[in-house]
């Protein structure tokens, strides 16, 4: 694996956890977000999914080398989809308020299916994963400094 290509995986991971804390943070931000914008329910949480980025060869013989790096080595991480999560797979929450406009008939209210606690960890946890990025790219410079002092 060449040496500063860890600069490149650093970097994706940086941007794939960015994304993920912008994400969490729209969720966390419509968690009482009745209507979506085209108004047929609550707003629906939101996640990311996240996928090993590969090699994109320009030629046949190029593609044959960065296979076999490929398979010595990781390339990072890309985001796959930002997806909803689905009714089926976490519950919109029905609070019983017949004076609110998005009632039903019954005077529930559905509202999104996003647990605060549950976006608070996960945005800890993405947090985490961007700072573990961003020491791996301050070690990365600080040894190809090193590195370049040694060749003086």
């Amino acid at each position: 694996m060449p040496f500063l290509s860890s600069l490149d995986i650093s970097a994706s991971g940086l941007t794939a956890q960015r994304l993920r804390m912008d994400t969490i943070a729209n969720n966390m931000a419509n968690a009482e977000t009745t209507r979506n914008s085209t108004g047929t329910g609550p707003y629906r949480r939101q996640v990311v999914v996240f996928e090993a980025r590969s090699a994109q060869p320009s030629s046949r013989f190029k593609g044959i080398m960065q296979e076999k790096l490929s398979q010595q080595a990781g390339l990072g991480v890309r985001v796959k989809e930002i997806r909803e999560v689905s009714e089926a797979e976490s519950p919109f929450r029905r609070v019983y308020d017949p004076s609110h406009p998005d009632a039903d008939q019954q005077g529930y209210v559905n509202y999104p299916n996003v647990n605060i606690v549950e976006e608070m960890i996960n945005m800890i946890s993405a947090t985490r994963a961007y700072e573990a990025n961003a020491k791996v790219i301050e070690a990365t410079k600080s040894m190809a400094a090193r590195a370049l002092e040694i060749g003086r």
